[in-house]
């Protein structure tokens, strides 16, 4: 797709920091998109591990203030891997919420808001229509699609209708997560006593096969795409289905500045191709990907000539 002029009415979201930021860089990044970033909703909580919350409670109240003073919309994410009963509670209580609208990215945390609105995360397996109305009659009023999905499955879910679909289109893809700690392990530390190694990688550390080739990313317990997901190019197919929401995660890279080139796209003000050069400066020559939608392997890069050439979207 050539990224041309798309619409108005398209919202973007800023997805949860996923990463174990310091304190003080987790409150400023989101100080920054409240008062810069032209996004629409802002997800903030932690999703990856319950022991990286505790640093930044102390900033979660001012945060949300920041951002709703910020005219953002704020939504509550929770964990996707509740691994026994004090972190079942600390979800619960995120559940119970009644003034933000909450993001469940485990299914028994959908299960505990039932009947109540609430939007259902990246990490929940939504694959068809039927999902679609299940989770749409258990309360989910916006639902943020796995990122495996190609545009076909994509059209398909978007013309059923039954609730808001958002689809990720740039950051590193949420892939697995695990009990175990592989970034513990490969300092060689127990989970228990991680000594919160992850936080010496602000993107996750990258993992390599046997012949070098850059191939996944580790995050704590969570493995992620090596590779950064980005739809540039395929805006307008995602808006020709009626998907109307975009998400974008964030990265140790200028946030705002990613936000303001979609943001243009967007809205119709440059295109695609010059925005995927504005991308490329701005993650450090980061790879792109964009293969699940082309129904390809994930990390395979389709770029629009390889596109026409196939005869697709």
């Amino acid at each position: 797709m050539s990224g041309g002029a798309v619409s108005g009415d398209a919202k973007l979201t800023m997805g949860p920091v996923l990463f174990n930021w310091p304190p003080e860089k987790w409150r400023d990044f989101y100080f920054r998109v409240a008062d810069e970033a032209p996004i629409d909703t802002v997800c903030v909580g932690e999703v990856v591990c319950s022991k990286r919350a505790p640093f930044f409670d102390e900033h979660l109240a001012e945060v949300v203030e920041r951002l709703e003073n910020g005219g953002k919309e704020v939504v509550l994410s929770t964990l996707a891997l509740i691994m026994n009963e004090r972190e079942m509670a600390a979800v619960n209580d995120i559940a119970e919420c009644e003034d933000y609208l909450v993001e469940a990215n485990d299914i028994a945390t959908s299960a505990a808001m039932k009947g109540r609105p609430h939007a259902i995360g990246p990490l929940v397996n939504v694959y068809n229509e039927g999902t679609l109305a299940y989770l749409a009659s258990m309360g989910a009023k916006r639902i943020c699609l796995p990122v495996e999905l190609p545009a076909g499955s994509l059209g398909v879910l978007a013309k059923a209708q039954a609730v808001e679909l958002e689809v990720q289109v740039f950051g590193r893809m949420q892939l697995a997560l695990s009990a175990r700690c592989y970034h513990a392990r490969s300092r060689g530390l127990a989970k228990d006593n991680c000594q919160y190694v992850c936080q010496e990688d602000a993107d996750g550390m990258d993992i390599e096969t046997l012949d070098d080739t850059p191939f996944l990313a580790v995050n704590g317990t969570q493995t992620l795409s090596n590779a950064y997901c980005n739809l540039i190019h395929e805006l307008d197919a995602l808006m020709e289905m009626g998907i109307r929401r975009f998400r974008i995660s964030p990265h140790d890279m200028d946030m705002v500045a990613t936000a303001i080139t979609f943001r243009d796209v967007l809205d119709g003000r440059q295109d695609a191709a010059w925005a995927e050069g504005v991308l490329a400066g701005l993650s450090g020559g980061a790879g792109f990907c964009n293969g699940f939608f082309h129904g390809l392997e994930g990390d395979a890069f389709i770029s629009p000539q390889d596109t026409a050439a196939r005869g697709v979207l």
